[in-house]
């Protein structure tokens, strides 16, 4: 045998660490330095900031803490999802009626962004020249646009309807005027909570149900069916238990009473409006990015599968549009973080979001800091869950090498 050392990549093992030398000549040792450099500067830098802002509160006797969120808040909001008295609830929960505001038109509003700006992308690739033009207007024209324009275009529009005395009557049950879209509402009871309860339920169960039976696809060959476990599930288990406890169906119509509607639910037209800006300018972005995703899957798969007889719809849904989503869904978090985050113009049109709540309640306590901490966690949190929801469904469907 030779005496020539081996090299240890060659016999599989892996190579010894070298020791960290304490010498500037080492580079993991400047590295190492250099990064507690920097933390240091960073802490210093943060020290200041905090004892500067300690320092000029104390002189102008400005009061700080988180202790405000307790006091009454004596605010009034024209929306809350929750119960809110301004006469005895706190600042807290009207932050929290913000937040949930906040919430209410950033899910709804992605929901219809995401149906509309794919409806727009598939209808700028339509062979239809009439349906391509079209929707390529809409995608330059509103994307030029900005956003709050278009909010306050919006909100323009629904103040000049007409009043609620000559509203516009939908089927005797709905009525749209000035004051909003007034809407029947169904009087919510135990048993409808109870059904909620086990349709989620049903969810669990369905989603257990479909993975076991992909599992023992992968074993067998054989897949068990899922649409009965599923029907089962949610719907005779959630219809079983509405049953059970009575069956309970009333529903409030709206009445005109005096100078407005009584009873029944409202879309405001500051939320309405706001729901429509952004829905509308968030899709001109997404159809882009649908219209680049589809457009990035090879040709020879749509004429693979024409060959086998498929018709384009059938191609587009089946085919096409899996492969695209791995390209889509990195962008399309984007927009989404940018929807949510855009929502914070509401204060323009008089919505009472998080934002206006906020900046409503630092005005009247003097928490200036303390609000805009809230304001930042807030977003922070949410953009967060966005994102982490979005990497994992982007890592899910994901192609994986085996």
């Amino acid at each position: 045998m030779s005496d020539t050392a081996i090299d240890p990549r060659m016999s599989g093992r892996a190579a010894p660490k070298r020791p960290l030398r304490l010498s500037w000549s080492d580079p993991r040792f400047r590295a190492i330095v250099w990064q507690l450099v920097i933390l240091g500067i960073v802490g210093v830098i943060a020290w200041y900031l905090a004892y500067n802002t300690h320092k000029n509160l104390e002189v102008r006797r400005i009061a700080t803490g988180f202790g405000f969120l307790d006091r009454v808040a004596g605010l009034p909001i024209g929306e809350a999802p929750i119960y809110y008295n301004p006469a005895e609830s706190t600042y807290g929960r009207a932050l929290l009626v913000g937040v949930l505001n906040t919430l209410k038109v950033s899910v709804v509003g992605i929901v219809l962004a995401t149906i509309l700006g794919t409806l727009i992308g598939i209808g700028r690739l339509s062979k239809n020249w009439l349906m391509a033009k079209l929707t390529a207007f809409y995608v330059e024209t509103i994307r030029d646009l900005p956003l709050l324009l278009q909010l306050l275009f919006w909100y323009t529009i629904l103040q000049g309807l007409p009043p609620p005395k000559t509203a516009t009557d939908i089927g005797g049950v709905a009525f749209l005027s000035n004051r909003g879209l007034k809407l029947p509402m169904l009087e919510w009871e135990t048993a409808h909570t109870a059904a909620l309860t086990a349709f989620a339920a049903g969810l669990v169960g369905t989603w257990w149900w479909n993975r076991r039976a992909r599992l023992a696809q992968e074993a067998t060959g054989e897949r068990p069916a899922v649409w009965p476990v599923a029907c089962g599930l949610l719907l005779a288990l959630p219809l079983g238990v509405w049953l059970v406890l009575g069956a309970p169906f009333h529903w409030e119509i709206p009445v005109l009473r005096g100078f407005n509607f009584q009873g029944g639910g409202n879309i405001s037209p500051e939320y309405f409006a706001l729901l429509l800006g952004l829905v509308t300018y968030t899709a001109g972005y997404i159809a882009e990015i649908v219209r680049s995703g589809i457009q990035a899957v090879h040709l020879g798969q749509w004429e693979a599968a024409g060959a086998l007889g498929l018709k384009r719809g059938a191609i587009l849904r089946h085919i096409v549009l899996p492969q695209a989503l791995r390209v889509i869904i990195p962008p399309m978090t984007s927009q989404y973080l940018n929807l949510t985050k855009n929502s914070s113009l509401a204060v323009a049109i008089g919505y009472q979001e998080l934002v206006s709540i906020a900046n409503t309640t630092l005005n009247q306590t003097g928490q200036a800091i303390e609000g805009i901490a809230v304001i930042m966690a807030v977003y922070l949190t949410i953009s967060l869950s966005i994102s982490l929801f979005m990497n994992w469904y982007n890592a899910h469907i994901a192609l994986v090498e085996r």
